[in-house]
C-alpha cells in the first residue's frame, strides 16, 4: 500500500496566516495611536475650556461680587474694556447678592433669574482671550441660588429676610471679643452670603468645546 504525501500549497498557506495575523496586529497598533491621539485632543480642547470656566470663577466670585455688593460699581457700569456685557439689569443682580432666591426683586423674569440654563440667560458674559491664533473664550455666569446662612430668629420681622449678614466693609468674618479688638467693642460673628455660581465657558467659534463648572461660593 502506498501513501501519496502531497504538501504543495501548505508553505503558501502558513505564509498567508502569518501575513494576515501581522496585518491585523498593524492595523490594531494604529486603531490604537489614532483613537489616544484624539482622545488626547479631546481632552486637550476641554482642560482648555476648563481652565477659561475657572477664570469665570475667579472673575465673579473675586472681582464682581465685591465690587457690586460693597458699592465700589455696578455690574452694568463694568465694562472691563468691552469684554464684560450684562445681561441682567443691576436691580436684579443685586437683589440676587442680598436675598434669598425665593425672594428676588426687580428681575424681568424670575423663572429665567433662576433658570440653570447659563448660556441662554446669563446674569453676565465675559470674553476671555486665547493664544493666538486660536478663537477666544465666551464666558456665561450666573448666580443661580441665594443661600439663606441666618438663624431663623436673625431677621424677626424684616422680609424679605437676607440670606447672610456679611459686612461689606473689609471686617473679620468670624467675629471678634472685646479682648482681640483695640476699640473694646464685641464685633458679633457673621454669616456669609453663600451662592450657587455656575459658569459656561466655550470656543466662541466651536461651541462643542466648553465645559460647565458649577460652585458654591461664600462672601
Amino acid at each position: 500500500m502506498k501513501y501519496l504525501k502531497n504538501e504543495k500549497g501548505i508553505a503558501l498557506i502558513t505564509a498567508l496566516l502569518i501575513t494576515l495575523v501581522l496585518l491585523a496586529i498593524v492595523l490594531t497598533v494604529i486603531y490604537l495611536i489614532t483613537q489616544g491621539t484624539i482622545i488626547s485632543g479631546f481632552q486637550k480642547k476641554y482642560q482648555t475650556a476648563h481652565d477659561a470656566a475657572y477664570g469665570g470663577i475667579d472673575i465673579t466670585a473675586k472681582d464682581l461680587i465685591p465690587k457690586v455688593i460693597t458699592g465700589m460699581g455696578t455690574l452694568g457700569s463694568m465694562t472691563y474694556g468691552g469684554r464684560l456685557t450684562a445681561a441682567v439689569g443691576d436691580s436684579c443682580f443685586n437683589s440676587k447678592l442680598t436675598i434669598p432666591t425665593a425672594n428676588w426683586t426687580g428681575c424681568t423674569s424670575l423663572a429665567d433669574a433662576r433658570d440653570a440654563d447659563v448660556k441662554n440667560h446669563p446674569d453676565f458674559t465675559f470674553t476671555l482671550s486665547s493664544i493666538a491664533p486660536q478663537p477666544n473664550f465666551a464666558v456665561y455666569a450666573k448666580i443661580v441660588e441665594t443661600l439663606p446662612n441666618l438663624p431663623a430668629t436673625y431677621c424677626g420681622s424684616v422680609s424679605p429676610c437676607p440670606a447672610g449678614n456679611s459686612s461689606r466693609s473689609p471686617v473679620i468674618l468670624e467675629g471678634e471679643a472685646v479682648a482681640a479688638n483695640n476699640t473694646g467693642m464685641n464685633t458679633p460673628q457673621h454669616f456669609p452670603f453663600l451662592y450657587r455660581i455656575d459658569i459656561q465657558a466655550e470656543r466662541q467659534t466651536n461651541p462643542d468645546e466648553r465645559a460647565n463648572i458649577t460652585s458654591v461660593y461664600a462672601y
